[in-house]
């Protein structure tokens, strides 16, 4: 696995440096080449699904595995772009593939048509990278917890209608460069300016640095009513409260909010969203009702940008280059920002 930056890189070839130009002079090939080293599982082929696929493949994994038993509907067509519209009725995984190879035939990507949750914990451990989307809550805190022992980097997301998040765990130890402006030594003159040392716009150095993550069960069981939680609850996006939501949604109802039955779905949101918060012992008051109706199916907008930043946290991780997000990622589609936030033990 990838767990420290002088691993051994693997040796990328002329053909490859062509391919990856681009990426080489944005990243450096140190980082071109742990990604060419690293194998990565992604788990759920709907709309976020094809977007995360289509990112790590373009960005050049050594080899993806797109695991998925769902078959496709006319519902993942809307928003899936890696399967044909001729390919109503057949398993996800499989009718990606062709389209997902093409992408990069220097990529080895590879189509598993099993459950998930049938997997057997051996089989997650032959990856660098375990990206889970479309997955219940109980199934991504065992993934997370097995991957934390052997360092296996986790990540977790999806699109709910207007909005969409973004979950990673690094462990407790990643390690990463930064790419800084070079500082200029002060000079021998005298006065108190010219002991400063000051940027030098034409120069960077590489600076190595750690940041620490904690598994998803720990995110997700943050003890509101300390006074600490109390006090910072202001500046908490009620994202992550819609989050727990529609996870307990998927976990009772065993798939996530369907337009064909609105009216039964939307009110037990309400009943849902009622006992999560009253279980948090959190205000009744920090989730309206607005949420409801923008949560229902998968929105390509939405996809593509939870895609994309989801396709950039497992390239950096792997890649150990730049500071990752730590570690929630939401997206509200209707106001059309983000925000990046730290939930769990610090």
């Amino acid at each position: 696995m990838i767990d420290t930056i002088e691993k051994e890189d693997p040796v990328i070839s002329e053909e490859e440096a062509a391919q990856y130009d681009r990426q080489i002079r944005l990243w450096g090939l140190d980082a071109q080449k742990r990604l060419r080293g690293s194998r990565v599982l992604l788990a759920g082929l709907g709309g976020l699904g094809a977007e995360v696929a289509k990112n790590l493949i373009l960005a050049g994994v050594k080899g993806l595995t797109l695991l998925d038993h769902e078959k496709v509907s006319e519902e993942s067509c809307r928003a899936q772009f890696l399967v044909p519209v001729t390919a109503r009725g057949q398993n996800r995984a499989q009718a990606s593939l062709e389209r997902g190879q093409n992408l990069n035939p220097m990529v080895k990507v590879l189509a598993d048509q099993d459950r998930v949750e049938d997997k057997p914990d051996d089989f997650f451990l032959q990856f660098d990278a375990v990206c889970l989307t479309g997955c219940s809550r109980d199934l991504m805190v065992r993934v997370d917890q097995l991957c934390s022992k052997h360092n296996i980097k986790v990540f977790c997301g999806d699109v709910y209608g207007y909005y969409g998040y973004m979950f990673c765990n690094l462990g407790k130890e990643h390690n990463y460069v930064e790419e800084k402006p070079k500082l200029v030594k002060p000079t021998g003159n005298d006065g108190p300016e010219a002991k400063k040392a000051k940027v030098d716009p034409n120069e960077t150095t590489m600076v190595k640095k750690t940041a620490s993550f904690c598994p998803l069960k720990e995110a997700l069981e943050v003890d509101w009513t300390t006074e600490k939680a109390k006090a910072g609850m202001k500046k908490t996006p009620v994202d992550y409260f819609m989050l727990h939501v529609l996870l307990k949604f998927r976990t009772d109802k065993g798939r996530d909010p369907d337009p064909q039955s609105y009216p039964e779905d939307s009110r037990l949101l309400r009943q849902i969203r009622d006992d999560v918060l009253e279980a948090l012992e959190v205000s009744a008051d920090l989730l309206n009702d607005d949420f409801i109706s923008y949560c229902f199916s998968e929105m390509s907008p939405v996809c593509a940008v939870v895609g994309g930043v989801l396709g950039q946290e497992v390239v950096k991780a792997l890649s150990q280059r730049d500071p990752p997000h730590r570690n929630f990622f939401f997206f509200d589609g209707r106001k059309g920002n983000g925000v990046v936030d730290y939930f769990g033990p610090n």
